[in-house]
């Protein structure tokens, strides 16, 4: 497996805090897994070359990720594996923001998370399938005040493969969330992305050392392929 993000941060002091605590177990897939994609819109994304434009873009991170979240998402797609789209958007007079807008100003900008702009649209090659849903957010978690966890149960999911950004943010969120309803969590880390490379590191660190795994997309991807029946 390749090198984990946050191995370069840890001493050696750490290294025995996770042996002594026995931290980092592995959880394993399940047998009815789901994807859901957080928040892989315009605004978080951006445009190479243009990063001055989009305020809220996480940059080269995002470009590298995004490939890979299309790459997974099809695979998904073709092996009847449901995938949860969810969209982060604000009104464009910000009256939903809630407490975000005590630690944010509103930016009066199309390249931002303001519905009906461009920014709040999904990056171009996420298409939902038929067996897909789209689902639109106004907190971090992909769980809060929406109908995700309905309808996780409905089609018998255990397994929830978490993708987008960001890592310290709605990912984050949204993984803890679906570990405190009890599904597995697994993170392909070629598929989520932050604006800041440290808090990237250690958001995927804190969450595969208690509430998720952490693998590659290709250990997602064989993972669907051996799905005999779905």
């Amino acid at each position: 497996m390749s090198e984990k993000p946050w191995e370069k941060y840890l001493t050696e002091q750490d290294r025995k805090v996770l042996q002594k605590g026995r931290f980092a177990k592995r959880m394993g897939f399940g047998a009815r897994p789901a994807v859901i994609v957080v928040d892989v819109q315009k605004f978080m994304v951006g445009v190479p070359g243009k990063e001055d434009q989009w305020p809220s873009s996480s940059g080269e991170a995002a470009h590298d990720a995004v490939s890979h979240i299309v790459s997974l998402v099809q695979h998904a797609q073709k092996h009847q594996v449901p995938v949860f789209f969810t969209r982060f958007e604000i009104s464009r007079d910000g009256r939903d923001m809630g407490v975000y807008a005590r630690k944010r100003d509103l930016l009066d900008n199309p390249h931002w998370c303001l519905a009906g702009e461009i920014g709040a649209e999904m990056v171009d090659g996420l298409v939902p399938g038929k067996n897909d849903i789209e689902l639109v957010k106004k907190k971090p978690s992909c769980f809060h005040a929406t109908p995700l966890l309905n309808y996780l149960i409905d089609r018998q999911i255990d397994t929830v493969i978490v993708v987008g950004g960001s890592t310290s943010n709605c990912v984050h969120a949204t993984v803890f969330d679906a570990s405190s309803y009890n599904y597995r969590v697994i993170i392909p880390m070629e598929c989520v992305f932050d604006r800041f490379p440290i808090s990237h590191a250690i958001s995927l660190f804190n969450m595969d050392r208690q509430f998720a795994d952490v693998v590659t997309s290709m250990e997602v991807k064989q993972y669907f392929e051996s799905l005999t029946q779905y």
